[in-house]
């Protein structure tokens, strides 16, 4: 096997990645762009970084290394929606020198709080003393019910109410053998005035999805619906992503394990997110009494 790109080995592809964008851009698009750009093969970039908890692959756990320590070195910023843009002083560099970059996050970790000795297991590949910003544990446990505990049957109906909450009318499972991978289909309301009928297939799977399966899903869909809907807990390989959106074929829209975690986070189906409150007392209004 061809040798993984180490993380900070990404942090010029990415800072050039994000240019070519605009100077913003989402994590999967800039993740689309890196893959381009450093030419990293199939081979490579499906390689699971813990196929037992994630589904997320090696090169996109390292590449959320290097959005960490470029984003404490000062050059990227992210939004609470999770688009990543560029500062106003990587307006400054063309590119940067990547030992720079680490020793300067790693002098700036020593004036805080070192993280748990556990966490250091996370490490990709250098000493680091903090665990990535979007690395959250609450993924992996998602993940680990997705493909674990529960069945395809199940996973099926988490489909059709996660389309059900989404504004999806008539979502109806059909799945069953012979029929091209076609798991159901249903209704797409669009701001109440049109729709379009979408087939859907949904893959509990640890792997990544090839462009075969995409095709397979493509020529069984062909004649019946305006458009293909591809769910899975796994990941989509570069060349299922160009297949799925290939001229003059009818359109796939793909959902993977990450997006598929947001949703049911949005959703609140099966996740709760909990705020901690803070209470400040306020000294100048007791003082103006």
């Amino acid at each position: 096997m061809k040798k993984l790109p180490t993380y900070d080995s990404l942090m010029n592809p990415l800072l050039r990645a994000l240019r070519l964008l605009g100077g913003s851009a989402s994590t999967d698009e800039t993740y689309d762009k890196v893959i381009e750009i450093v030419n990293i093969d199939e081979e490579i970039s499906t390689v699971l970084h813990n196929e037992e908890k994630s589904n997320q692959t090696e090169v996109s756990y390292r590449l959320a290394w290097a959005r960490t320590y470029l984003k404490k070195y000062g050059l990227l910023e992210n939004s609470s929606r999770g688009i990543w843009s560029l500062t106003t002083k990587a307006k400054e560099y063309d590119t940067v020198n990547p030992q720079e970059v680490v020793k300067f996050v790693r002098e700036l970790a020593k004036k805080t709080p070192k993280a748990k000795e556990d966490k250091k297991k996370n490490d990709p590949g250098l000493s680091l003393n903090e665990i990535p910003e979007e690395a959250q544990e609450w993924r992996e446990q998602l993940h680990h019910i997705l493909t674990k505990e529960i069945d395809a049957d199940t996973f099926e109906k988490l489909t059709q109410r996660i389309l059900r909450e989404s504004g999806f009318v008539q979502v109806e499972i059909t799945g069953r053998t012979g029929d091209g991978g076609i798991d159901g289909k249903g209704i797409a309301k669009i701001h109440g005035f049109m729709s379009f009928h979408v087939i859907f297939q949904c893959k509990k799977y640890q792997g990544s999805v090839s462009a075969g399966a995409i095709r397979d899903f493509r020529g069984a869909m062909v004649g019946r619906t305006d458009k293909g809907l591809f769910i899975t807990t796994g990941t989509f390989t570069p060349a299922a992503v160009k297949e799925a959106t290939r001229d003059g074929a009818p359109p796939i829209d793909l959902v993977d394990g990450d997006q598929l975690a947001d949703k049911l986070k949005e959703l609140s189906l099966g996740i709760r997110t909990e705020m901690v409150e803070k209470v400040t007392v306020d000294i100048d209004w007791f003082s103006n009494l």
